[in-house]
């Protein structure tokens, strides 16, 4: 199951207020246009749409701990692993990052996506 994990706990809340709609056309389009965030502040829901050779409609999960955050996708809506649905993961890591230039992954199976949306 692709991941980014990173070594500190972020505040859902705020990232939620900072968060900026993703929209990216070429080479893959994907949209992340919104997010949710639970009342306990632990867990974050984004809505996302990938199209590349097929539309597919998904959740990506952002949870929280006392000492880390994670990406991953939420296993209910458990999308096809392509290309696009794992560049939608890391460019919305890239924006955690620009948010919160002291966080750090700690572990990921993405790291070629992660370079690639930051050459972007």
């Amino acid at each position: 199951m692709p991941h980014i994990a990173f070594d500190k706990k972020i505040d859902l809340m705020d990232f939620s207020k900072k968060f900026i709609p993703i929209f990216q056309k070429e080479p893959i389009l994907i949209k992340i246009t919104t997010i949710f965030v639970d009342k306990e502040n632990l867990t974050a829901l984004l809505p996302t749409v990938a199209i590349s050779d097929s539309q597919q409609q998904y959740l990506i999960e952002i949870s929280t701990s006392k000492s880390k955050t994670t990406i991953r996708l939420y296993p209910p809506t458990d999308p096809e692993k392509t290309d696009s649905v794992k560049t939608s993961m890391a460019l919305l890591a890239k924006q955690m990052i620009n948010h919160y230039p002291d966080f750090e992954i700690t572990k990921t199976n993405l790291s070629e996506y992660i370079k690639m949306v930051n050459k972007n």
